[in-house]
């Protein structure tokens, strides 16, 4: 699970409100996958060893269609960890939120930079 101090570090950044939430799910699904490989290093859990944790937890197991889509999310969140370790030359397990953090603000300022609308953009403000 994501600790307090976790979630006060990624509160702190000057990304906005849906840039964080992101963050969160990320690190949300990064400590899952950790807790369900028991280690935080080496590659992702594959997806028959998440079914069998999914079974495991009472909030999925009461709930088949729920723990499918579920599982569905975190192939999704693995996939992103996955492409932000490749880039990092880590593996997926060993992310920090440090590392989560500093992916997110580098995507932020690309979009900056790409920005029409950047501050000193040499196109006129539009109207």
């Amino acid at each position: 699970m994501i600790e307090a101090s976790e979630l006060a570090e990624l509160e702190a950044t000057l990304l906005p409100a849906l840039e964080r939430h992101h963050l969160r799910l990320l690190a949300h699904g990064l400590r899952t996958f950790q807790a369900v490989a028991g280690r935080r290093q080496g590659p992702l859990p594959a997806s028959d060893a998440l079914a069998v944790w999914a079974t495991s937890q009472p909030q999925l197991a009461g709930d088949p269609g729920f723990a499918a889509t579920f599982l569905d999310q975190l192939a999704g969140l693995g996939e992103q960890l996955a492409s932000i370790a490749g880039r990092r030359g880590r593996d997926p397990l060993a992310l920090e939120l440090a590392d989560l953090i500093s992916w997110a603000e580098h995507q932020a300022q690309e979009r900056l930079e790409l920005s029409p609308f950047r501050a000193d953009s040499a196109a006129p403000p539009p109207g």
